[in-house]
This record gives structure tokens, C-alpha cells and sequence, in this order.
């Protein structure tokens, strides 16, 4: 199934903006076991994108695969209108945080920023500046002479995002960076990311398995299961209009209950019509009957926040 925008059901919806990152036919295994299975998806500038699925799923190794740490064994990516199969992770214009952050403990908030800018030899009156500007979008101005041992998870956590934004990279790339925050932290800081990335205004790609970190802070959620997309689109369409059966139980609590759809916002079970909030009917129809399925058996779902 080809995602390249939103939704199957939303292309028409889409509006128009640039293309940044497009997989095309991504195939990926490890020892013969094929962790992903033709993986297409289109990711657009400025865009929240959130790889959401369980473990094993395949959403942190297609995040590998984009950032150059693993190859995959078919199809191709195309960055910014290139092919970046050959180019090696420090020439591509992304840059990764991770769970466990990898700050230098030797170093100190101010080095740590800055580390990236001394490789590439910039000037010191630049490095202060870009350090300085980083501190202050983290809200940690004052901390630049700080151990980075002594910070707390939460600023440790800031750290590692601004040393990977002071290289100015198109793209960001967080492989489950929360995870080791407790709860409250976690919280706080899932707005704290999607401040950041409104304020840097660059694409930011997140791995989760926690849904409402996706909710929270997405524009864009990408479900994947066995290593394939199930569902491409915004948190609201992804919660309210779920494509099948393995989203709408994986995301938020719901009741099924087998029915027949017989227009928009009309649908049938136990011989009685009942409103409902499901809407292109017939857009679903062509597309289902386009691929050998039946779209009028659906099954409708309730959604407790929407019980009187």
C-alpha cells in the first residue's frame, strides 16, 4: 500500500507542501526475517512525524536506515530530491538523539553544545553565539559551566536535543528519547519537543510506542505493525477514523461492534440506523473495490469520551 500523503483517504485533503524524504519499496532483514516489507511514505518539511508500533514493529530500524547507521537490503531513499543510499551518516543533513542521550561526562553543558561546531571548526565567536541561542531555546541559560552528571534527566535529556540542533541538520531524528523520564518529565517535556520543533521550524521524526506521546505532539503518525504501515495520517484522523481493526484497538480504548455503513454518517447494526461520525463513504468504496475489499460490512467503534 503506498503512503505518500496523509492517508489513503485523505489525498485529496493534503495540502501542497515539499517533499523532503520519500521511501520507496524499503525492504529490511535481519538473517533472513524481514523486519520491514516494502515500507513507501512521503515526510514533508517542518512536519511532526511520529513512527508509532510496538516493539519489533520495525519503526526504529526504518530510522537507522535514514540516518545511514544500517542499509537496506532493497528500495531507496530520496532526500531533499536525492538519493542518499551511498552518502555516510555524518554527511547527511540529519542528526539523532537517543534514549540514553550520550553526553560527554567530562564535559560541560557549554562543551557539549559545542562539540559538534568544534569539529567543523568554526570560529569561537560563532560557537558562543550558536551555544548561547541553543541555551536559551532549551530554557537552560545560566547552566553553560554545569557537569552534565549533575542535571537532571529532563535537562539532560534538553542538552542532547540542542547538540543535535546547534549543527542546524534539516532533519532530527529521536529514537524513543523519553523513555528513561518518568512520568511527570515525560509529560512535560513531549511540549517542550513540540515547542522546540514550531520554534526551530525543521522536520522532526519521533519512535515511539507510547501513543499518546504521538497524540500529544504530532502532525503526522505513521502505524506500523510487522513491518508495514497500517495507517498514515493526523492524530485526529488516526483516533476518529481508524483503517482497520489493529489501529482503532491501538490507539485509545474502544468498543467494536459489526454493522453495515449505508452512506456518510449514517450506519446500521441490530436493525436500527444510528448517526455516526464516519464520513466519505464513497471514496471509500471506490478505493476498497479497487483492491478486491468490501468497505459497506464495516465495523463501527465507540469511543468512551464520545459516551453521554
Amino acid at each position: 500500500m503506498d503512503h505518500d500523503t496523509a492517508d489513503v483517504l485523505g489525498e485529496d485533503e493534503v495540502m501542497e507542501q515539499k517533499k523532503l524524504i520519500q521511501f520507496r519499496n524499503i525492504v529490511k532483514d535481519f538473517d533472513g526475517q524481514i523486519v520491514l516489507k516494502g515500507i513507501n511514505l512521503d515526510i514533508y518539511e517542518n512536519e511532526f512525524v511520529t513512527l508509532l508500533g510496538p516493539s519489533g514493529c520495525g519503526k526504529t530500524t526504518l530510522l537507522r536506515i535514514l540516518g545511514g547507521f544500517l542499509e537496506a537490503n532493497e528500495g531507496a531513499i530520496i532526500f531533499d530530491g536525492e538519493d542518499i543510499a551511498k552518502v555516510p551518516p555524518h554527511k547527511r543533513e540529519l542528526n539523532t538523539v537517543f534514549q540514553k542521550y550520550a553526553l560527554f561526562p567530562h564535559m560541560s553543558v557549554y562543551q557539549n553544545i559545542a562539540f559538534g561546531l568544534k569539529i567543523k571548526k568554526m570560529s569561537k565567536d560563532v560557537i558562543e553565539q550558536k551555544v548561547m541561542k541553543m541555551l536559551k531555546l532549551i530554557g537552560l541559560e545560566g547552566y553553560e559551566d554545569k557537569n552534565v552528571t549533575l542535571l537532571s534527566g529532563g535537562q539532560q535529556q534538553r542538552v542532547a536535543i540542542a547538540r543535535a540542533l546547534v549543527n542546524e541538520p534539516k532533519v532530527l531524528l529521536l529514537d524513543e528519547p523519553l523513555g528513561a523520564l518518568d512520568l511527570k518529565l515525560r509529560k512535560e517535556m513531549q511540549y517542550e519537543l513540540k515547542r522546540i520543533q514550531q520554534e526551530v521550524g525543521i522536520t522532526f521524526i519521533y519512535v515511539t510506542h507510547d501513543q499518546e506521546e504521538a497524540l500529544t505532539m504530532s502532525d503526522k503518525i505513521v502505524v506500523m505493525k510487522d513491518g508495514e504501515i497500517q495507517q498514515v495520517g493526523t492524530p485526529q484522523e488516526i483516533y476518529n477514523e481508524p483503517i482497520n481493526r489493529y489501529v482503532a484497538n491501538f490507539i485509545g480504548e474502544s468498543n467494536i461492534i459489526p454493522a453495515v455503513m449505508l452512506e456518510d454518517y449514517k450506519v446500521k447494526f441490530d436493525d436500527i440506523v444510528f448517526d455516526c461520525e464516519d464520513r466519505d463513504f464513497k471514496k471509500k468504496r471506490e478505493w476498497s473495490a479497487s483492491r478486491d475489499l468490501s468497505v459497506s460490512r464495516l465495523i463501527p467503534m465507540l469511543r468512551s469520551w464520545k459516551m453521554a
